[in-house]
């Protein structure tokens, strides 16, 4: 074997093993709300085998439910029913070895979107130690979005574009091809709310193949050309048919005029190319990069286009789903829906400041796609707090190249083989990863003590005082949002959860959703909405507003308390 590609192949043993050790450190092992519907509905999609475009966890009657990632919570399912069922065979407690599935199938996803991004750095950037801290970056920045939901599989596929889109634009490959309508036709099923984002992440190829050619075109030119022509060839009609010399030559005097003219359009275009040109030889901040492949690119993306349709929801979801969603005040009410305070996001300041250093403080060019690559991410993440993941998913492929760029330019005698040769020492490499290591045992912390349902976020104790003492059948429970997903969890039918979709009015008449916050908040009168709902039973925080006013009102009757949750019964007279 070649010692360069030998030298190579061992740095790569290292960067994986030391991303490995990040990503499964990284990953939470707390389960989030999400994650609780995700299990039910994909125990649901088995038992019935097929999507229903119903709810079946609240007690609302008649809620249309569209499973915009009925693929993603199948798959949930199985692996937390495989946990279930090894647990039980080796004696152990069922529940928690469904979780602790969970919690595995989470490292390895992690792993396998850490180790993704480190490949799509080297394969487009064509480097590898600054894929590799970079890759480190990324990962420790999307810690907190690193969890047992859709998004996390929908990170990988976005990796998975890119990777493509890049590999199909050098070679041309037919497989690449087929690797996007796939990748398409995944998230369509895995997580419909971010479809859209396939065609967008595409979207600054194809303007930077718009904005080149409209630059060679000469557009404007070549129309004046196609006026004159024609006006030329109509005028050349006129003169065979004219009979009188005098306006013979009239014409003949118009259309020397109008042959000078062509003649001058002619030398504008070929000036306009060269100026063109000399424009992106002295451009000092834009680099022009032409991708021959572009074409058939965009013809790809158009078939991908009816991956949409590809699902067994009779909805159109990939294609309504976001549209009703932001159309909807879901968005302006969740966390993170809500529009990004930059100086309140360290992650995104820092992301935004090494960017500004290197375009601003330095004369290094950047692409036109890696410029619309970078504002559009940024715009993306200053609409919503979620897409801070996704500048820094995307986004450092683009930094990695301006990065790379800066010190081959600066540091002439930079020579990354020669940097290998001493990172793979075994002194060298061993500092390497355990430097990772000491980071990854920050990074797990007390994690080994934690249990995988937090008891102060989740009523995990009043949950089986209803189930043993209650017929939630027979009971209207109304229930926060924040842990509505728990209870289904556990088979209480529920007022809301989780997946405010289904209970806005875009996706469902009722604005259920609105209700149960401006019940939460006391923004309406408690009384009047659970007698508009037939409200029997009340479970909510021990610290909540809506519980300090329900224990002083006689109507309703205080049936359980612990030290974060208190359950009421409402008084109906009849």
């Amino acid at each position: 074997m070649d010692t360069n590609k030998k030298t190579i192949k061992i740095f790569n043993i290292i960067a994986i093993v030391c991303i490995l050790i990040f990503c499964i450190t990284i990953s939470p092992k707390v389960l989030q709300n999400d994650t609780y519907y995700t299990i039910k509905i994909g125990e649901h999609i088995i038992n019935t085998k097929t999507i229903d475009m119903k709810d079946p966890f609240s007690w609302h009657e008649n809620l249309t439910y569209t499973y915009p990632h009925w693929m993603y919570d199948t798959g949930i399912y199985l692996i937390y029913n495989t946990g279930c069922n090894i647990a039980t065979n080796f004696g152990l407690d069922a529940e928690n070895g469904g979780m602790t599935a969970i919690y595995i199938s989470t490292m390895v996803l992690a792993s396998i979107l850490g180790i993704l991004v480190y490949i799509t750095n080297v394969k487009i950037n064509n480097n590898h130690v600054i894929s590799f801290f970079l890759t480190l970056g990324v990962i420790y920045l999307l810690k907190d979005f690193i969890a047992a939901r859709a998004q996390l599989v929908s990170y990988i596929f976005f990796t998975l574009e890119i990777l493509f889109i890049e590999q199909f634009l050098k070679t041309k490959k037919i497989r690449y091809a087929m690797g996007l309508f796939i990748i398409a036709t995944l998230i369509a099923n895995c997580h419909a709310a971010v479809w859209y984002l396939f065609f967008i992440l595409a979207l600054p190829y194809i303007g930077e193949a718009f904005i080149i050619g409209l630059m060679e075109s000469n557009l404007s030119y070549k129309i004046k050309k196609i006026i004159v022509k024609y006006e030329i060839n109509n005028l050349e009609k006129k003169i065979v048919k004219a009979k009188d010399e005098k306006i013979k030559n009239k014409f003949n005097i118009k259309l020397e005029k109008l042959n000078s003219r062509m003649t001058e359009l002619d030398e504008t275009i070929i000036k306009s190319t060269k100026a063109v040109k000399k424009m992106e030889e002295n451009s000092f901040k834009i680099k022009i990069e032409k991708r021959d492949n572009i074409k058939w690119l965009i013809l790809v993306l158009a078939i991908c286009l009816l991956s949409g349709l590809l699902t067994p929801q009779t909805t159109f979801e990939p294609y309504t789903h976001m549209i009703k969603l932001l159309s909807g005040n879901t968005t302006s009410s969740i966390s993170e829906h809500l529009p990004t305070v930059v100086i309140e996001s360290m992650d995104a300041l820092v992301v935004l400041i090494i960017v500004l250093m290197f375009l601003i403080f330095t004369d290094i060019k950047i692409t036109l796609k890696d410029l619309f690559m970078l504002v559009g991410l940024i715009v993306l993440m200053l609409m919503s707090k979620r897409q801070i993941s996704i500048l820094v998913l995307i986004g450092v492929y683009s930094l990695n190249r301006i990065i790379t760029d800066f010190i081959r330019k600066y540091e002439r005698k930079y020579n990354e083989i020669d940097l290998l040769k001493h990172l793979v020492k075994p002194f060298e490499a061993l500092v390497i990863v355990l430097l990772c290591i000491l980071c990854g045992v920050n990074f797990y912390g007390s994690k080994y003590e934690q249990e995988y349902v937090n008891k102060k976020s989740y009523p995990v104790e009043a949950t089986q005082f209803i189930l043993d003492n209650l017929n939630v059948k027979n009971i209207r429970l109304y229930n926060h949002y924040n842990f509505g997903s728990y209870l289904l969890y556990k088979n209480i039918p529920v007022f809301i959860d989780s997946r405010c979709d289904l209970y806005s009015p875009e996706f469902n008449e009722k604005d259920i959703f609105s209700d149960a916050l401006d019940i939460a908040n006391i923004g309406v009168y408690y009384e009047d909405k659970f007698e508009e709902y037939g409200i029997t039973h009340i479970i909510t925080n021990s610290d909540s507003k809506l519980k300090m006013l329900l224990e002083r009102d006689d109507n309703y009757i205080k049936i359980y308390e612990d030290d974060y949750f208190w359950i009421f019964e409402r008084y109906i007279g009849e």
